[in-house]
């Protein structure tokens, strides 16, 4: 008698989430607080699945103290690029110990990386983009992998490249969530004022956005929220939020 032919093992490739997935949960919360549509989704269908990352700067204790009222165990992301600022080190301790965080997971640059492409520690000054690239967006994407979902804590108040930002939007097939989408800058300081949370060092000094030490200058009166990354340059991301198509200008 002849063996039945062996089944072939399946590997599912099929991304977690779609636009049309995005666009379901997109309508399926409009209207709904940010506070329960985070509650529902982080004790429901993205319990274990999602990640928040911060870049620990002058907003992000908002979004972290609500995502830390919901469950305190989701998983939050830092890439330390090696170019950051002391003080935001200092923060992004001092806050995660103050909200409980449990799971503050850090990820750095690859040494090999930085050891073929930017080994004098200087590609900064002649290629933001590469050194983003090798610093930032290569590690967030290591610290991606175990997770189908991730909060970002964008704002569409903080650029004008971000003022149509939507809620949710997919990002190398993973769903990407913007709570904070359509805060202002007087509801964050109301809910930093309820909650007494901590500020960053540096925010009272004059920089209302935080990167990295060498491409982060103060801000003048008047001028956009953002508008000290990368001064001089023709550049307003660092390479993690990325439109859908290459060549695209973003959307948001």
């Amino acid at each position: 008698m002849a063996n039945a032919a062996r089944r072939l093992d399946m590997i599912d490739i099929a991304p977690a989430f779609t636009s049309a997935d995005a666009a379901a949960m997109e309508a399926r919360f409009s209207g709904v607080s940010t506070q329960d549509m985070l509650a529902e989704l982080l004790t429901g269908e993205l319990k274990g699945r999602i990640a928040a990352v911060s870049s620990f700067g002058t907003e992000s204790a908002v979004l972290l103290h609500m995502v830390a009222q919901v469950d305190k165990d989701v998983p939050a992301v830092f890439t330390n690029t090696q170019k950051m600022f002391g003080e935001t080190l200092e923060y992004r301790d001092e806050l995660s110990e103050r909200l409980g965080l449990t799971d503050l997971r850090v990820f750095r640059p690859d040494p090999r990386i930085l050891a073929a492409k930017d080994a004098t520690g200087l590609r900064w000054s002649y290629d933001p983009d590469g050194c983003c690239d090798i610093r930032k967006v290569e590690p967030l994407r290591r610290a991606l992998l175990p997770f189908d979902a991730w909060i970002s804590g964008r704002k569409g108040f903080q650029a004008a490249t971000r003022a149509a930002l939507p809620r949710f939007e997919i990002d190398d097939g993973r769903l990407k969530l913007n709570p904070l989408a359509d805060w202002d800058k007087d509801r964050l300081e109301a809910y930093f004022a309820e909650h007494e949370l901590p500020r960053h060092p540096l925010e009272a000094n004059g920089y209302p956005s935080i990167g990295c030490k060498p491409c982060t200058s103060k801000v003048l009166p008047g001028e956009d929220p953002r508008a000290g990354r990368w001064r001089g340059w023709d550049k307003v991301e660092c390479g993690i939020h990325v439109p859908e198509t290459p060549g695209e200008e973003p959307a948001f």
